[in-house]
């Protein structure tokens, strides 16, 4: 593909918006038009950017649109993907892929026969530090893998008045804390480590089995702000809190919870990876920053500085040392590596993929049935 690239997002909420700034800082890219469920909400944004709105359908008709963003509720990703891949345009999504392994499964299928490009937005992946990590561990100077652990905490939902339409099943699918936040916390663990997991035992716990649903609509994010309004006393059947114990490889083990009703986290992903030469632990509310541990010398905190990076991690830093880089930056680093593999084929598709989405799908599937039978279970390593 030669020229610039035309692309649409669908959702018009707080990932919409998200996906949306991010595009306008991506090379070669124009975002044609947004298309919302709320279509006073999308032209709302879409005027603040100026986009035109448009339905879907149409969206997906216009043959001079090559891709779209999927950053609608879990339960429309499956439908809107399948849509999307079958009139052929290249797909990026927001995580979970889908609400099932069996609906993964066929939109990779269905990727892979079109012959698409396809992605899911595990974005956490690609701040520096990470990459930093990562390249620390391929270049051996981590030793053998040992020990994987953390947490991914925030408190948005601590409160029986908190209220979003992850909450709900119907919109949000089966899982809530553990497909929301525990997928990005697994797929960084397997992303860093090089390792996947081969067994699992997990429990869940919904701390509020009843909440107070707002008759209106609130944004992701946006309930602590809100006024008071009319309520409806709501059961809740997706989880609030999840803890997994877990086998990596031949020798490693790990440890991990989710929690979205820890008071005062707000977005506090932690992974601690420990080797047989060292240790390293990074935390997202404080991205610039990765400790390196050391048996027998002192241990260090580094602070993002692309010329101090390795090469492998370097080039996910476009900002010089003492520029932080955050959450909105990790979007644009995987945008431009997908829209770089639709303009050149040939080029590495260096990004989550829909097999990782299955992947993740197939995780969370594991966690839903250890917690229910109360027993270990094992995963596909594939």
């Amino acid at each position: 593909m030669t020229g610039r690239i035309r692309t649409a997002v669908f959702g018009s909420g707080f990932m919409g918006r998200a996906h949306l700034e991010a595009l306008r800082r991506v090379e070669n890219v124009d975002v044609a038009a947004i298309a919302g469920r709320n279509t006073a909400a999308a032209e709302k944004l879409g005027s603040s950017f100026g986009v035109p709105t448009a339905s879907a359908e149409a969206i997906l008709r216009d043959l001079s649109i090559d891709a779209v963003h999927i950053c609608t509720p879990n339960s429309l990703h499956f439908s809107m993907a399948k849509e999307a891949l079958a009139a052929g345009k290249h797909v990026l999504c927001e995580k979970p892929l889908a609400v099932s392994v069996e609906e993964a499964r066929e939109l990779v299928d269905l990727a892979a026969q079109k012959g698409l490009r396809n992605c899911v937005c595990h974005n956490l992946r690609y701040y520096p530090m990470v990459q930093q990590m990562r390249a620390m561990r391929g270049a051996g100077e981590l030793g053998e893998i040992l020990v994987v652990q953390g947490t991914y905490s925030q408190d948005w939902l601590l409160y029986d008045t908190d209220w979003n339409w992850r909450v709900d099943s119907k919109a949000g699918g089966p899982s809530r804390c553990m497909a929301d936040i525990g997928s990005h916390w697994f797929d960084m663990a397997e992303h860093l480590t090089g390792l996947r997991i081969s067994a699992l035992c997990a429990d869940l716990n919904t701390v509020h089995k009843t909440r107070k649903q707002p008759s209106g609509p609130i944004e992701t994010f946006a309930n602590k702000l809100a006024t008071a309004a009319d309520t409806v006393d709501t059961p809740v059947d997706t989880e609030d809190f999840g803890a997994v114990i877990f086998r990596m490889g031949d020798r490693a083990r790990g440890a991990m919870t989710a929690s979205q009703v820890s008071a005062g986290r707000k977005n506090r992903l932690v992974i601690e990876i420990y080797g047989t030469k060292s240790g390293v632990s990074w935390d997202q509310e404080r991205p610039d920053e990765l400790w390196i541990g050391h048996r027998n010398s002192a241990n260090c905190i580094i602070v993002k500085d692309p010329s101090l990076l390795k090469p492998a991690a370097r080039d996910f830093a476009d900002l010089p040392g003492g520029h932080s880089e955050g959450y909105d930056d990790t979007f644009k680093q995987v945008f431009r590596r997908f829209y770089a593999s639709i303009s050149d084929p040939k080029a590495p598709r260096d990004y989550p993929q829909f097999t990782d989405g299955l992947r993740q799908l197939f995780i969370l599937q594991a966690e839903l049935e250890s917690n229910r039978t109360r027993a270990w279970v094992d995963l596909p390593l594939a």
